[in-house]
């Protein structure tokens, strides 16, 4: 009873629109006072021990870090260096779109703030460039969800605080499966620009590239910095993410001094606000996983899995098509506190590596933020290019259907994740 009351409640807070952490937050209180036998003391409890984590600490860094290199001045220089390697394919803006999401992904750990930071010089340059709106918003959201794969990913941080898998492995992981969306995407948006006759925005020059790079340079630091750290196991994950915000302090002080003093406090308060509804939900969802596990609500749910089929090729799917279903309608992190514990339920029955299942289930959530209502990448893109998310979406399904092969793709060839992270000493 309490079990169906815990998901019943959960389910009519998502549907009348509740903030996500007051809908898992209050469901789990309203099962505990059911239960009867539980003091809800242990509410403030799990919810104090669900965030005491030293993994847990990369979050707030890595957004730091992205807040930081943000205010540095680092996406016009990024933009720049992307526009010298890809603006002269068809449709060149579409395509440097993307190659800048993809770089400034391994700065922020977040597709939000990745699909907001580039978005914002973007979409207002195709726009003046002659492109639909709705097309340019649907490629700046489809880079943006790359946020999440190529690290640092903050999805990834919480997969390893959940599962105890090595984060340092899961951000090699990523590495590849990145690169891979990135460079379907690019492929998408050229044949969709050259159909529309969107032309290139400048010639290839080897003299521009190399020129653009040392300007970029400073500022693709950060993810040298974290991706050769972990790769070489100098340190992890987190202290990566400490090291990280050090250099881009420096950076965007003393280098290219777009940063001062007075605005350290602006810059803190923003990455602390940020980083505190990621932490508020991973700390109500952990009062909701004890009282789930204690009703063994991820037992029954993967047994109820296992009693359809114990093929691993036909389990990984079903995996699949719960987590897209999930992505659509429960916010990334939510979506994994909720079902990491049943799909690691079901580890030995599908024959895969804990790292390479990481990746695929961050891959599902992150093609869950190009989809209604929840679709953070969507909304966000939207909103800067001013278009109704419904004409976003309809722009972005050819995306879609890349992206879900590129998933198929991940799933089904494991070296594409684990060749890197086996070399990962930390």
């Amino acid at each position: 009873m309490t079990a169906q009351l815990l998901i019943l409640s959960l389910l009519f807070l998502f549907v009348i629109n509740a903030p996500i952490a007051v809908a898992i937050g209050v469901s789990s209180i309203i099962a505990i006072l059911v239960q009867g036998d539980v003091s809800l003391m242990m509410v403030v409890q799990r919810m104090f021990g669900g965030t005491d984590s030293f993994h847990l600490m990369a979050v707030p860094l890595f957004m730091y870090a992205g807040v930081i290199m943000e205010a540095g001045g680092i996406s016009r220089r990024i933009i720049d260096f992307a526009n010298a390697l890809v603006g002269w394919l068809p449709g060149g803006l579409a395509a440097v779109a993307v190659v800048s999401a993809m770089f400034f992904a391994g700065i922020s750990g977040s597709a939000a703030a990745d699909a907001a930071a580039v978005g914002a010089v973007m979409i207002p340059a195709m726009k003046k460039s002659g492109y639909d709106s709705d097309f340019a918003a649907a490629v700046q959201a489809s880079g943006g969800a790359i946020g999440v794969v190529i690290p640092p990913s903050i999805p990834m941080i919480v997969f390893g605080f959940l599962t105890g898998a090595s984060i340092s492995r899961l951000f090699a992981a990523g590495i590849l499966p990145g690169v891979l969306i990135g460079v379907s995407l690019i492929v998408v948006a050229t044949l969709i620009s050259r159909r529309r006759g969107y032309g290139a925005v400048s010639r290839f020059s080897l003299t521009e590239v190399l020129r653009t790079f040392r300007r970029a340079f400073l500022a693709l630091g950060t993810p040298l910095i974290i991706l050769g750290g972990i790769l070489f196991g100098i340190f992890t994950a987190t202290e990566s993410a400490a090291v990280a915000v050090v250099y881009a302090l420096f950076v965007g002080m003393v280098v290219y001094r777009n940063i001062r003093p007075r605005d350290l406090f602006t810059l803190f308060r923003d990455g602390s606000l940020t980083a505190s509804i990621v932490m508020f939900i991973i700390a109500a969802a952990s009062v909701f996983s004890w009282i789930a596990a204690i009703e063994e609500v991820p037992a029954r749910l993967s047994s109820g899995l296992l009693s359809l089929t114990d093929d691993p090729v036909l389990l990984l799917l079903l995996i699949n098509l719960v987590l897209l279903t999930a992505g659509t309608f429960v916010e990334t992190t939510a979506a994994l506190i909720l079902l990491v514990p049943m799909i690691t339920a079901m580890l030995p029955d599908l024959g895969v590596d804990l790292v390479h299942l990481g990746a695929i289930v961050v891959t599902n959530l992150a093609i869950g933020m190009l989809t209604p209502p929840m679709g953070i990448c969507l909304i966000v893109s939207g909103s800067i290019s001013g278009d109704a998310i419904t004409a976003v979406s309809r722009r972005v399904l050819p995306f879609l259907a890349i992206l879900i092969a590129d998933l198929m793709v991940i799933t089904f060839f494991p070296p594409l994740t684990m060749w890197l992270s086996g070399l990962v000493t930390k």
